[in-house]
């Protein structure tokens, strides 16, 4: 039986020394056909190679041909013979083969569009992506700010001057939606950078790049906060919402009342409240910061949900259920309570945190840190974040408790006088 060894005296063989019946008559082994072709026999699996002295490197090489299953004979004869006179050309054959498969590779990635690289990203993020409205906005921002320029260029061709012709005419006017696509461009780039689809800088990047040409956002955009209730207008707020009927105002009043967000309190369940020690505990996937949030209830919050309690259908029922079953209550349905509450549409759900924030700031004695980690904020300065372990729970359920009261006050009070 011809060992590995021997195969680089294969010349030695006569061209032609096996047969289609002989093969199908083999046992396991390595065997010689001739002309350097051989077939390795392994139980089931029947594979032909050309193996031959590289005239580069003057190493023992192999090269597979394939399956017998997907290769004949005389196929891989022919291979053979193409081996041979690259070999007496002085050209390694693997080398060979394998700069043409790098030149394929080249052609398909010329044929891959950033729209086509762009979809396939979005795709396979997608089930990474705690918001599952994140691929339709991804989607709508391409498709509306940069396919019109992009969307058809081989996404290896891309360039700065293509990412620029998409960003500059927006950048100084909607800034921020301008560096949410910029970003958006420089991940695709470099997902498809990842597959060998383009090579070089990436067009897109800030960091030593675009920095070095376009302002910095911050120079750019003026920081535009949410429109809130002024503290000392949230009682008649509240009051009004106290008396209104509906989920959608239970709802807003529990955002006011924990200082959380829209879609935080939307997205609430009965398994993330414990009503004997008065807390509600975000779990990571639903906090901004993706960290456990937990949300010291004041007897005002645990009165508002009270008087949700009975629609609870279970533990992993919302606490503020929606019209559709098994569905949140809509963000709309908190705006719309909010302002016929506030009598104005010039404020929003989100708000209420500043509301409670400047409440903290101009009417109390708490510390800012409190009130910041009431609000679930980053700490900002990486060596206060590094000694800070706790939550200041207890400092924050007084907190919690005081806001309560005040926001509820009057509410509270014309409850007491109609009765």
């Amino acid at each position: 039986m011809p060992l590995f060894g021997a195969v680089f005296v294969v010349s030695r063989l006569g061209p032609n020394q096996l047969t289609v019946r002989k093969i199908e008559s083999l046992g396991d082994g390595v065997w010689g056909d001739g002309g350097n072709l051989w077939i390795t026999i392994t139980g089931k699996r029947r594979a032909w190679s050309f193996r031959y002295k590289s005239p580069t490197t003057g190493k023992n090489r192999e090269m597979g041909l394939g399956s017998c299953r997907e290769v004949s004979l005389a196929e891989a004869r022919q291979a053979a013979s193409e081996a041979r006179k690259l070999l007496r050309a002085s050209v390694d054959p693997l080398e060979e083969r394998r700069a043409r498969e790098a030149e394929a590779e080249r052609g398909r990635a010329k044929a891959l569009t950033f729209a086509m690289v762009a979809e396939q990203y979005i795709k396979e993020q997608t089930p990474g992506w705690k918001d599952s409205r994140r691929a339709a906005v991804w989607t709508s921002s391409l498709e509306r700010l940069a396919y019109p320029t992009l969307g058809d260029k081989p996404v290896a061709a891309i360039d700065t001057d293509d990412v620029l012709a998409v960003v500059r005419p927006i950048w100084t006017t909607i800034n921020e939606t301008a560096d949410r696509v910029r970003g958006r461009i420089e991940r695709i780039l470099d997902y498809a950078r990842s597959h060998g689809w383009r090579e070089g800088e990436n067009a897109a990047r800030w960091r030593g790049h675009l920095a070095n040409i376009l302002p910095k956002p911050s120079a750019v955009s003026k920081v535009e906060h949410r429109p809130a209730v002024p503290w000392q207008d949230i009682r008649r707020v509240m009051t009004a919402l106290g008396a209104a009927e509906g989920l959608g105002a239970k709802a807003t009043r529990f955002a006011c009342l924990t200082a959380t967000r829209s879609g935080e309190v939307r997205g609430a369940t009965w398994a993330e409240v414990d009503l004997k020690k008065k807390v509600w505990v975000l779990p990571p996937e639903r906090t901004k910061m993706r960290k456990e949030h937990r949300v010291p209830l004041s007897a005002a919050a645990l009165a508002v949900l009270a008087e949700v309690n009975p629609l609870a259908a279970g533990r992993d029922s919302y606490l503020f259920p929606g019209g559709r079953a098994a569905r949140p209550l809509s963000d709309v349905a908190l705006s719309k309570a909010l302002h016929q509450a506030a009598g104005t549409k010039e404020v929003t759900v989100h708000g209420f945190r500043s509301t409670f924030r400047d409440w903290v700031a101009e009417a109390t004695e708490y510390p800012r840190e409190v009130a910041e980690m009431a609000l679930a904020h980053a700490i900002s300065s990486q060596v206060e974040a590094a000694y800070r372990r706790g939550d200041l729970f207890e400092k924050r359920t007084a907190m919690m408790e005081e806001w309560g009261q005040v926001a509820t006050a009057a509410a509270t009070a014309q409850r007491a006088a109609a009765e």
